[in-house]
């Protein structure tokens, strides 16, 4: 759990429920990308790890700012080892996959690993962000069969159908919103959100995934690592300068903002009360002993 230096007072505060700032795509900028977020009201992160490969660097991460193939033999051990030595940290990203890179794992055995971290979750009283694409169906039924869960599921990008919430949220669900939110239509996502306790609400950016896609909005793009700019490769002439100093396929935290807007017009309620609960539903969500959040609301 990363926390944010100061911000500006005068902003509404944010809490990020769902990113990924180690990505390597934008490590290397990461410390800018969070000033600038931290400026646009963002007081906290919840930086999720997808693999052994990168635990390290989101507990990396959490103290310098106050998927299945890629598991080895002894994962399990591995990351049992990785909560003890580190309390604050949730569980997660887990999940099921069957869009167009989940279709190259066995189902069989994503369902395998996905039940033991649940109930690793259960066991150690934590919440656990949940990946789940085009199986929601799948989904339910196993969080029946291994749940309820009083310490929380984060279902990340929520885009399953407005007839489940309600079988969700009795298993202790919170429904996290992101960019993806503006590929689906209108109606359908107006629905969705209708149909969702306002204190389960959450917003996201999956960032530097998960850019919206509207029109007439201004995106705040992530900058280019110049340092890592390939020394061989010919200057580009002044008419390409925004190609090198940023990417614009890539999503900066600080568009949580517009996710912000989007949500609280499809719920026909102001940015301002949006912000304030999902910060408040966040901070609960994410208050579990041993969490750097649980621990600074304990000294307020």
């Amino acid at each position: 759990m990363a926390q944010a230096p100061a911000r500006a007072a005068s902003v509404v505060r944010l809490f990020d429920a769902h990113c990924h700032l180690q990505d390597p795509r934008v490590l290397a900028v990461a410390p800018s990308l969070i000033r600038a977020a931290t400026a646009a009201g963002v007081a906290r992160f919840a930086v999720n790890g997808t693999s052994e490969k990168d635990w390290h660097l989101v507990k990396q991460m959490a103290e310098e700012y106050p998927w299945v193939p890629e598991r080895s033999p002894d994962w399990m051990d591995s990351l049992r080892r990785f909560f003890a030595e580190t309390p604050e940290a949730a569980v997660g990203e887990i999940g099921l996959d069957k869009g167009s890179h989940g279709k190259t794992i066995d189902f069989g055995e994503q369902v395998e690993v996905f039940q033991q971290q649940l109930e690793l979750a259960k066991e150690l009283n934590k919440p656990v962000s949940v990946h789940c694409v085009r199986a929601f169906g799948d989904l339910l039924e196993i969080l029946k069969r291994t749940g309820p869960f009083p310490a929380g599921v984060l279902l990340h990008s929520y885009l399953g159908s407005a007839e489940m919430v309600s079988s969700l949220e009795n298993l202790g669900c919170y429904f996290s919103l992101s960019g993806f939110l503006t590929g689906m239509k209108s109606t359908k996502a107006k629905k969705m959100l209708k149909s969702m306790p306002l204190d389960r609400i959450l917003l996201e950016t999956d960032a530097p995934d998960a850019l919206p896609k509207l029109d007439d909005i201004s995106l705040l793009a992530v900058p280019v690592d110049r340092s890592s700019a390939d020394n061989g490769e010919s200057k580009k002439d002044s008419n390409s300068q925004a190609s090198t100093t940023s990417n614009e396929s890539l999503n900066h935290p600080s568009n949580i903002h517009i996710v912000m807007k989007y949500v609280a017009s499809l719920l026909e309620i102001s940015e301002i009360e949006l912000a304030e609960v999902t910060y408040k539903n966040a901070t609960k969500l994410f208050s579990y002993h041993g969490s750097k959040v649980h621990n600074e609301v304990e000294a307020v």
